[in-house]
Order: structure tokens, then sequence, then C-alpha cells
């Protein structure tokens, strides 16, 4: 039986009422990710239509899941909310705090050794509050969630940019930061802008060396990073209806890379299929009963332009195997062409690794198309010229593979496979030591789904590329990033020119899924009497004091910290990495604040002009300066600032420090909401020019701020050092309930304070 079929059997219960009222009241057919909102209104049954892209709406989602470096600050937090247990299903899955090194057994004994006062922790705060606890080794968040949890026209939230992979199994499923998912687990209201909507029509069906990844390079290609910004992607056309479930998962995963609020699929045979291959067919029954509310109403399909804000059409017969990068996921080229775009672009054409696996590309599918081309490398008597690593995504499907001979197959061709974690993906790869700073210019090629730099090694000259796991399996074989397996030929050691075959694989193990311990442990019925402890002088965990709220006068004459230049990432904001092992102690963490990020007066990293004494240092300790003379700072960014993780650290850092703005072009979209939820001004040019308008000497008086009201732009003072000023207008958008987190000083203490 499923984990909290009874939660979904009554989900099922409300749907078709509650998607009837709501397609009454818009008076047209509606789209599945409609049905899912309006299903899941806090005040129930629908009685209202709500405005795509401006109306902000209260939902009430149907479980959370955390990640454990997010998951310890979003639990500190519930820890002040005065909740007994949980409010909803929730789950805390320790998948980040692993270090790829040697290989899965070594690595996973470490990570126990060095992060188990994290690891009980975690451990016994999910006790006490009724969370399910799934052990170090159990496996990536989002697989072991699409193995256990998801299901199809649900909702849920999780403290990972990519909890979005669950729309693979027709859920949505949004990523937030820590202080969104506190007011879920205690049985409050969650907030979003009711989302607009992107359709992807697929038409054709995907065959030979074309994936599932290479469908959502492609849309990244076309929208970009922030070109989902806002929206619900949803697929259909008979190129989804063809494609495996976790194919889905792999393009709703990547779709945090768009800035998707999430993307979603609707239910059909795949889905019913991988229900019932996972111990699921309760829920694949229950599903069955409601299949009409779990998919968009046909006429939607029929014509998509009239139900969706863009529509996107993508041929899947047509379409090609794609790598995007480096340095960012949306730089598409399709293998055909990366022969002549490496060789514009001076990219390395030596391959040094291929790595498979994480969230994105873990599934049995994926492995098994893998080893088809592995288990080749013998048979044609290749060898393979590139290192090659394989992350498993969760301990089910590494029982499994290994089972049936896949590991073996690996192993055989020197290969290294890696603990059931996120590894490499989020910087967790010790590949250089301590010389990633210092490494040399060099390309890698991954099935991840991101590849800023530094991302996954910490060297800013690895040049990172985004593939489908087969191509990068048929890249790591050939060693060289221009080689295309659908016409080029590879020599073998006999001197003789052989042709890899397409992959073949298998959407579901043919003789069922294994596993001896999934990695799961229940929490106590009780959980009243369990003591956590949190040493005072730990350097991995804090308790959190409140925030106090960023008064009115406290505005008038603050400094610049830095104004970021490009790309800022959650990433440049609070690097992961080594730095994971700090995400329980805000004031350790905030040690790396933007240290990643551009100076835009010189071109530095963590090189900021101290205003207090002329001299220049890192960003985290001119920051303690200003915060020690009482003085608030403002940051300044330019577009899509903090796109990326979900990681609220990113906000709560500046926040710790004593930052009490951000201003910048355009924002992505949990990075917003994260700085507003810790009693932040997160606010945004009305006129983009004026970013250049910014000078490293600049002093801040916010002109209107005690005037702070919904859909009303800010006024701010800009004083250069010369004495000679401009006034700037930010917009915000800010409601009601957001400014009431501002001036309480954070959302979490305005839940106590409603709690006391």
């Amino acid at each position: 039986m499923a984990f909290d079929i009874d939660m979904i059997q009554k989900v099922y219960q409300a749907m078709p009422g509650r998607v009837d009222a709501a397609r009454k009241l818009v008076g047209k057919p509606l789209t599945l990710a409609e049905k899912i909102l309006y299903a899941h209104l806090w005040d129930g049954t629908p009685t209202r239509v709500f405005e795509r892209g401006k109306d902000y709406v209260d939902f009430a989602p149907d479980r959370v899941a955390c990640q454990d470096a997010t998951a310890q600050m979003a639990l500190l937090q519930f820890m002040h909310a005065g909740k007994p247990k949980v409010a909803v299903p929730t789950t805390v899955h320790c998948d980040h705090l692993i270090q790829a090194k040697v290989g899965a057994e070594k690595d996973l004994k470490r990570a126990n050794e060095t992060s188990n006062e994290v690891f009980d922790f975690l451990g016994s705060v999910s006790n006490k509050y009724g969370i399910g606890f799934w052990k170090p080794g159990a496996g990536i968040i989002h697989q072991v969630v699409l193995e256990n949890y998801a299901f199809p026209g649900g909702m849920m939230i999780g403290t990972d940019s990519h909890t979005v992979n669950a729309g693979g199994l027709g859920m949505v499923a949004i990523g937030v930061g820590g202080a969104d998912a506190v007011d879920v687990m205690a049985g409050m209201a969650w907030e979003l802008k009711f989302p607009k909507l992107i359709g992807v029509k697929l038409t054709g069906k995907l065959s030979g060396w074309t994936a599932p990844k290479d469908v959502i390079l492609k849309v990244a290609d076309i929208l970009t990073v922030k070109g989902g910004t806002g929206a619900i992607i949803e697929y259909f056309g008979e190129g989804a209806t063809s494609m495996s479930c976790t194919g889905k998962g792999t393009i709703c995963n990547m779709g945090a890379e768009v800035g998707a609020t999430t993307s979603t699929f609707g239910y059909d045979d795949s889905m019913d299929r991988y229900l019932r291959a996972t111990g699921r067919a309760d829920v694949a029954d229950a599903a069955k009963a409601v299949a009409p509310y779990l998919t968009a109403d046909p006429e939607v399909y029929a014509n998509p332009e009239a139900y969706f804000d863009q529509v996107i059409e993508i041929d899947l017969n047509t379409l090609e195997p794609h790598l995007n990068g480096p340095f960012t996921p949306d730089l598409a080229t399709p293998i055909s062409k990366m022969s002549e775009a490496a060789r514009e672009n001076d990219w390395p054409l030596k391959v040094e690794v291929g790595l498979i696996g994480s969230c994105t590309n873990s599934s049995y599918e994926d492995i098994s198309r893998a080893a088809s081309l592995a288990k080749q490398v013998a048979e044609k008597n290749l060898k393979t010229k590139a290192d090659f690593t394989i992350t498993p995504g969760s301990e089910q499907v590494r029982y499994t593979i290994e089972r049936d001979g896949f590991i073996d197959t690996f192993n055989n061709i020197g290969a290294t496979v890696f603990a059931n974690a996120c590894g490499p993906c989020i910087g967790m790869w010790d590949r250089y030591g301590d010389k990633a700073a210092q490494g040399p210019r060099n390309t890698i090629v991954h099935s991840f789904n991101r590849n800023f730099a530094k991302r996954a090694d910490g060297n800013p000259n690895t040049l990172a590329f985004v593939g489908s796991p087969e191509l990068v399996t048929a890249i790591a074989i050939a060693g060289r990033l221009d080689f295309n397996p659908l016409t080029d030929t590879l020599i073998n050691e006999d001197g003789q020119e052989v042709r890899l075959d397409e992959p073949r694989g298998y959407e579901l193990p043919p003789e069922g899924f294994a596993v001896e311990d999934a990695g799961f442990v229940a929490p106590m019925a009780d959980g009243s009497g369990v003591e956590v402890i949190v040493a005072e002088d730990s350097e991995r965990l804090q308790l959190l004091e409140p925030f106090e709220p960023i008064r009115p006068e406290s505005l008038q004459g603050m400094k610049l910290l830095i104004k970021a230049f490009g790309k800022c990432t959650t990433d440049h904001i609070s690097m992961a990495g080594p730095w994971l092992r700090f995400r329980g102690h805000l004031d350790n963490i905030a040690n790396n604040t933007l240290i990643g990020a551009v100076n835009a007066f010189n071109k530095k990293t963590n090189f900021v002009k101290n205003q207090l004494t002329g001299e220049y240092g890192g960003v985290p300790d001119t920051q303690r300066a200003y915060k020690a003379k009482g003085i608030k700072t403002l940051v300044v960014g330019d577009h899509n600032y903090g796109e990326g993780s979900s990681r609220e650290h990113a906000a709560m850092q500046p926040r710790h420090l004593g930052v009490a703005a951000v201003l910048v072009k355009s924002f992505a979209r949990i990075h917003e909401t994260n700085l507003k939820k810790q009693g932040m001004l997160a606010l945004t040019f009305a006129n983009e020019a004026d970013y250049d308008k910014i000078q490293e000497d600049d002093t801040f008086n916010f002109v209107d701020i005690d005037a702070f009201a919904p859909d009303k732009p800010l006024t701010i003072e800009v004083v250069h050092a010369d004495g000679s000023t401009d006034t700037i207008i930010a917009n915000h958008s800010y409601n009601n309930t957001q400014i009431q987190w501002f001036r309480e000083g954070s959302a979490l203490n305005l839940i106590k304070k409603e709690n006391a």
C-alpha cells in the first residue's frame, strides 16, 4: 500500500466537485494545471476566478518534502512555530551531504562520520514532529518522491527547486524556501501568485539517440533561463503520451532551469504503469476512477492557443540530441552543430569526465539505456577515453540495476559508481581537493540539470555541458565533445572503424523493482518526549533567534554592499559544495554571502569597497563591518537575480548580516519570495537604465517607506560621493500580508505572533 493513501483518496473525492465548480466559474474548459490549482484552494470549493500572473492565491498543498541541506534551516524555523506536529505529510531526505570522492561505500561511510551531528539532528526533529525520515544513502529526494509519494493531480511543495520533478507523475509540485514549507507544515495557507500557463505540444515520437532530456534542452533554448518565470508549463500531445513516466520527470525536473513555477503532464498509461511498478496499485486504481480530472479537458489540447498564454510545438520526429552549455543551461547546441560551435568558441574538445545520474536522469530506463552503450565497449573492443561516473537516484534503483547486471557492465569499462546522493550535481565532488580554484581549463559532460561556473567541481575553468545519459555515455567513450554518435565512427583497439549502435533500454525493470532496505524511518506516533539537542559550541548547527524588524529610520543613509554584474544565481549568493556543512549554522554559512557575485566596478569576486575605511575586502567581512556600526545596506543586481536553487540561505544570510534591501532588474520567483519571507525589501527598477546610475560610494535614502503599500512604488534617493543625487523609482510586488511580514521582521515572526 502507498504512503498516505487516505490523504490521496480524500484529494480524489474532493477533486470532481471543485473542478466542476471552477469550470463553471471560468466559463470554459480547463487545463490540467488549472484543475489542480482550483482543486487545492485553501478555502475549498472555488468561488471566484483568479487572474493569471496577478492575483495572489492561498493554497492547501497535500504534502511537503525537504532535503537535508535546506531541511536544517526549515526545521530550525518550524521549531519556533509552536506546533506539536506537522499538519500535512512531510518527509526529510539526506542526500546533499554525501561527498563523491572514491565510491559509494567509502563515501557514504565518510559522510556518516563527518555529518552525523546533522543527520542525528534531522532524525530527532523528524521523530519529534511526525516527519518521515530517509537515511543517508536512501536516495535523492526527487527520485524518492517520484517512487513513493508523487500522485497524479496532487499538489506538493519542497525545499528544493527541483521538487518540480514530481510533475512527471502529473502533480503540481513547486520548489520553495524553508519559510514557505514552515507555513504548510504549521497548518497554514501557502500563498502563490496564480501562474500563467505555457503549453508545449509534443508531436511525433522519440526514437534512436533522442531522449526526453533533449525535449527540455530544446525548451530551454526557446524560453531561456527566465522565459518560464511565473508560469506553469504543461506538456501534451502524442509525443507526451508515448513517453515514459520517468522521462516526463526528467523534463519537469529541468523546468526549474527556465524559471518555471513548475511543469506537469496529464495522467496517462505510462503513469499507471509506473505507479503499479513501484508498489502503488491502490493509487493507480484511485486515479483511474477520476482520470478525466487528471488531465486537461479535450478542447484545451485540441485548440491550445485559446487556453494557454504561450504555446510551443516540438516535433520529436526531427528533434536532435542536444548539449547545453557551458556555464548556463539554456545555451543549446544540436549534436550535429557541436563540432562547429566548439571550434568557434574555442571549447576544449577533449572530454575529461562523463557523469550520469542525479535527480534529473537516474531512472531504471536512463541507466539501462546507458548500460547498453557501455556493454558495446567490450563487444566492439573499444576503450573508454574519458573518466565515467554513475550516481544512482535511489537505493531501489541501485539495488535493481545491480541485480540486473548493469553495475557490473559499468565496472567493466572502469566506471565509478557513487553513492545514491546528489554528489557532483550540487558540487559535492572532491575532484581537485583544495586545488579547485586553480584547476585547469577543461571540458566535462553530464546528465545533470545545472552547469553554472564552479557548480560541479569548484573549478571556474571547467566547461560543463548538459546532455542525456545516453549521449553523455557515448561522448565519454569517445572522449571528444564533438563526437556525434549518429554519424561518427570510432577506432577500436584493433584499429578497426566501428560505430556505436543506438541505445536500447527498458521503461521499467522486466523483473520488477527490488530493494532490501529502502532507507525509510517512520516517526514515532507520539514524539512529544523526543528531545532535540543542539550543542552551543556546534559549528554545524545553531538555534535561530528571531529577526528584528527593519525600521524605517534604518533605511536612511544606507550603504551599497555590492552592485552585482551579470548572472547572479543562488550559487553566487550562497555557494554549495564544501559550504553545505554549515547549512544549519546561520552565522557560519553567512561567511560565504555573495562571495561568488561579480562586482560591477572591478569585475572581481568577493572584493568590494568598504565605504567606512575606503579599503577593499571580502563581501561578508565588509558587511560585518557595516553591521557593527548599525548601518543597513543595499544589494543591486541584474536580470533574473537569484535564479537556480530554492536555498533560502541566499536570503537569510544577507538578512542576518544586515542587508535590508535588494534592488534588481528582475527576480527569479523563489528568491523574491524568500527575501519577502525574511522581512527584507525585494525591489525592481522601474527603469532598468537606473542600474547604471548606481556608483560605488553611493548612499541610499528610502524617502517614502512610511507609505509602503501594495501597487505603490517606492522612491529611493541616491546620494553620490560628490553630493549629487539621483531619484530612483523602485517597483515591488508586495501585498498586504507580505508587507506585514516586513513590518513584523519576518513571516515566521508573524506565525509565532498568531499562534501565541
